[in-house]
């Protein structure tokens, strides 16, 4: 066991100064000198039982990376992340590393740094060349249809078509990736690393089929008659809306058109904005998307920005009923929010105001908490906006036409109902957001992972992708 978390504090990546990164779309983070990538490696203690497993959906085999970043075997490191985890460099910038809050360290200390190592294991791979396509070496002759090319409709063609499956994505944007293309800001995930990966991807034989939208053309039965299994990776999109007096006035959006408008923009397409430019802005919600929101509005020259969220803000520290290894629900400070923004907790928005058409205001009410659901209390005051952005979460799937179509159950949350990512109707799977409901890319990989090997061994007659946390091997091939 290391004691070099004696020796070592947590020391994060540094990050471009606020008034730079404000001029531009460009990632926040800066890497790390190589000797403090060591040390922070080292500060892992390879504890006997390892909790960081527990807190990590994909099992990733954290406490073996860190010793051979320590010990500076890189390449070992990559070989251990990367038969767990298919995109580490997606993890790496965007997952809030569940993995850390229940490290052993964060008991009475900060956590060791997984999340950037992770990232620095991938990009070394990436320089060094060790990041090759991997093509089957035989064909199944078995054709699978992967509807929707996010985390968990990626993951899922990786592992399959490595297992010797013809696969072919389908997805309805001009361009693959799901949310890491249109809904994660650039300043977090460059799309030049997603661009790399999916040409591997295109190199180990997957075919994507773009601009389409299944249910229409074509439909989810033709689909089923053309492959030998469907896996539905479609993601949770159905926006959580507030249908309050004043819905309909101008300068209200949801928070993807509005995230991807930009994103097509910084892509170099052309895209109407929703510009906050000069504009007072009102972020509702106070999760990762409504930060992604207020980063994008200061970068388009936001005259302010404010952030309101319905519960109250949360401790410094753990409560005495949040224990450890539990995900820590404390305060935290975004990138975005370091950038400038008003924060507000415990209001409740009551009405949107405006004049000739268009928004002017918010009327908002102080809430506190009775029964653990939030109740208005005080008079309503006003606050003013041009421009108001719903980042309220999302309710589930889009099922319309996969329900007309096959006859797919749903569950009691409008989610694709499944028993071990097999859905109601034979042959059709489904993965990620689009079976669990709106959660973390970590997750959505997870499920990528364990669906994949879920239909593998339906249309194999037998197991040969090994399950979650455990070695990749295609066995009898």
């Amino acid at each position: 066991m290391s004691d070099d978390f004696l020796n070592f504090p947590r020391k994060s990546a540094p990050k471009r100064p606020v008034d730079e990164r404000l001029d531009d779309y460009r990632e926040v983070y800066l890497p790390r000198d190589p000797e403090v990538r060591r040390e922070q490696a080292s500060r892992c203690m390879d504890c006997g039982v390892p909790f960081c497993h527990q807190g990590c959906p994909l099992g990733n085999p954290i406490p073996d990376f860190n010793a051979a970043v320590a010990k500076g075997d890189w390449k070992r490191a990559w070989r251990l992340l990367s038969d767990t985890n298919n995109f580490p460099e997606f993890t790496g910038r965007i997952c809030p590393a569940p993995c850390e809050g229940a490290c052993v360290l964060a008991i009475n200390d900060d956590a060791v740094t997984i999340e950037q190592i992770e990232k620095e294991i991938s990009e070394r791979a990436w320089e060094e060349g060790w990041e090759q396509p991997r093509p089957a070496a035989k064909s199944t002759g078995k054709k699978v249809a992967v509807v929707g090319s996010g985390p968990a409709g990626l993951a899922a063609a990786q592992q399959l078509v490595r297992a010797g499956h013809e696969v072919v994505v389908y997805e309805r944007d001009d361009a693959p990736g799901g949310l890491l293309r249109y809904g994660i800001p650039d300043f977090k995930l460059d799309k030049a690393v997603l661009d790399r990966r999916l040409e591997q991807l295109r190199a180990e034989g997957v075919r994507f089929t773009l601009g389409v939208e299944v249910g229409r053309s074509p439909t989810f039965t033709e689909l089923r008659q053309r492959y030998d299994a469907v896996l539905l990776a479609t993601g949770a999109m159905r926006a959580r809306d507030l249908r309050i007096p004043g819905r309909e006035l101008q300068g209200i959006t949801l928070a993807m058109p509005y995230l991807t408008a930009q994103n097509r923009r910084v892509s170099g397409k052309l895209a109407e904005l929703i510009d906050a430019g000069d504009k007072h802005v009102i972020v509702l919600g106070g999760g990762d998307t409504g930060s992604d929101c207020v980063g994008t509005a200061n970068r388009q020259g936001a005259a302010s920005v404010r952030q309101i969220e319905l519960f109250p803000a949360p401790p410094a520290a753990r409560s005495a009923g949040n224990p450890w290894p539990q995900w820590p629900m404390v305060f935290r400070t975004s990138t975005s929010h370091e950038e400038g923004a008003e924060r507000d907790f415990a209001l409740m928005t009551t009405a949107f105001l405006g004049h000739d058409g268009a928004v002017t205001g918010l009327e908002v009410r102080e809430v506190a908490m009775r029964d653990g659901q939030p109740a208005p209390i005080g008079e309503p005051r006003r606050l003013q906006a041009d421009l108001v952005i719903l980042a309220l979460g999302f309710t589930g799937p889009l099922t319309e036409a996969l329900v007309d179509q096959l006859g797919v159950a749903l569950d009691a949350r409008g989610a694709i109902a499944t028993t071990a990512y097999r859905t109601s109707v034979d042959g059709v799977y489904a993965a990620g957001d689009a079976r669990r409901g709106a959660s973390l890319v970590v997750w959505a990989l997870a499920e990528g992972r364990e669906a994949a090997r879920t239909v593998d061994a339906d249309l194999m007659g037998r197991e040969r992708i090994v399950a979650r946390g455990q070695h990749l091997h295609f066995g009898g091939r």
